[in-house]
């Protein structure tokens, strides 16, 4: 038995669509999703029907949960938090951080102060939410009263929440980030030396953490990982006894040296091998599948799309999708990336348009796909990874671009997610 839509208009208003089912699992275009029992379930934003949609995200929350769990093991007994900023890298906070609070987890990072407070409504009170770019000056009082924890990453930041502490006589929540040779956020050497003279900010604060940021992580080898964990250690040894953080998704997997106190994972949760490793412990989260708009036949000497960057050779099958740059699918993806169809690959041939793209589907003859088929973007046969190498950049811009035109399908398996 497939799952199907459950259509109750209270249903749908206060959960958004369901899609239930047993152990079979629900099509959609070409794919089947399983769920293991009837705990599973699929949740669709709205009534929506699928093929009105361009292309489909489907983000696997139980992978999420999986790969925190995966991490926690592997760092115990260090903590591991959550870093959930850029809306959870673009996959929806709102779902993402009640999922791993669920699953153990009670700190966790975002970016920006307005996140923290949108973040606040999604998780108990018990659940630590963190500032990572720091606060601005004239905001300290409304982040103390939403017991938000600012990171201070300058002097001037650590005397302003210093002075608030004195204000308010509490000993005010806060996290100090020392650089150790990133050269972008935390004390420089300067500041360090002056909290050094002064230490006592660990005195009027609560100092949950002193963290710092690697700037070469991702690359396994790099001296600067190894001289910035020793610097971290030289600061650590002149200031008062604190837990510490210095690795995010990288760090942990460099070696235990680099845990301390706790870690802080990003794109690790969401999917990606930090190391770039295959095969990897990490689970992939998101696949994307887009639907053909049209496919028709050119001679040759056609020129393709904006510009005719793509002149065919051949009399040729150009298929046409309903996903652009307007969607995250980045324009340097032109006459480089590649999609997939039924497990083969099709070539984007000519420029990435702002609402479509087009493949070169001749190699597949008579079985080239059709108006409403679904290619794969992301997926079984392509990976951010591969996508990311294509464009040139990283799996995080690639991911955090995905963009909201896509119908956004929840995949969740409650029995997966208990602690």
């Amino acid at each position: 038995m497939l799952f199907t839509y459950d259509r109750q208009p209270e249903m749908a208003k206060s959960h958004g669509n369901k899609l239930k089912g047993t152990n079979a699992g629900i099509r959609i275009g070409n794919r089947i999703y399983l769920g293991n029992n009837e705990m599973g379930e699929i949740q669709n934003n709205n009534k929506i029907p699928t093929s009105a949609y361009g292309a489909i995200l489907t983000i696997n929350l139980d992978a999420i949960v999986e790969n925190y769990n995966t991490i926690k093991k592997m760092v115990a007994p260090a903590q591991s938090a959550a870093v959930v900023k850029a809306d959870a890298y673009g996959l929806g906070a709102q779902k993402v951080a009640p999922l791993l609070y669920e699953a153990g987890c009670r700190f966790f990072f975002v970016a920006e102060l307005v996140e923290a407070f949108r973040l606040k409504d999604e998780l108990p009170t018990d659940a630590s939410i963190a500032v990572l770019n720091g606060i601005l000056p004239g905001t300290e009082k409304i982040t103390a009263e939403a017991e938000i924890i600012p990171v201070l990453n300058s002097w001037e930041a650590i005397l302003d929440w210093q002075k608030l502490c004195a204000s308010e006589a509490k000993r005010l929540p806060a996290i100090i980030q020392i650089d150790t040779g990133m050269c972008r956020l935390g004390l420089d050497n300067s500041e360090l030396y002056r909290l050094v003279a002064d230490p006592s900010i660990f005195n009027d604060a609560d100092i949950k953490l002193v963290i710092s940021h690697l700037a070469k992580s991702d690359e396994e080898n790099s001296p600067a990982n190894p001289a910035q964990l020793e610097a971290m250690k030289k600061a650590l040894a002149k200031l008062p006894t604190s837990k510490v953080a210095l690795a995010a998704s990288g760090g942990i997997f460099l070696n235990t040296g680099y845990h301390f106190n706790m870690v802080r994972p990003g794109i690790a949760l969401y999917g990606v091998d930090p190391l770039g490793k295959s095969p990897t412990v990490i689970k992939p989260v998101v696949s994307l599948d887009a639907h053909v708009i049209q496919t028709r036949h050119v001679p040759a000497g056609s020129a393709i799309g904006y510009g005719g960057t793509f002149i065919t050779e051949r009399p040729s099958t150009i298929t046409t999708i309903s996903v652009g740059y307007a969607d995250g699918w980045l324009r340097a993806l032109g006459n480089k990336g590649s999609v997939y169809f039924k497990g083969v690959r099709v070539p984007i041939v000519g420029r990435v348009s702002m609402d479509s793209i087009t493949l070169d589907t001749t190699h597949l003859g008579e079985n080239a796909p059709k108006a409403g088929d679904l290619v794969e973007l992301i997926g079984k046969h392509q990976s951010l990874d591969d996508v990311a190498r294509d464009a040139g950049t990283i799996p995080y811009e690639i991911l955090t671009s995905l963009g909201h035109r896509y119908e956004r399908i929840y995949v969740k398996n409650r029995e997966g997610n208990k602690k």
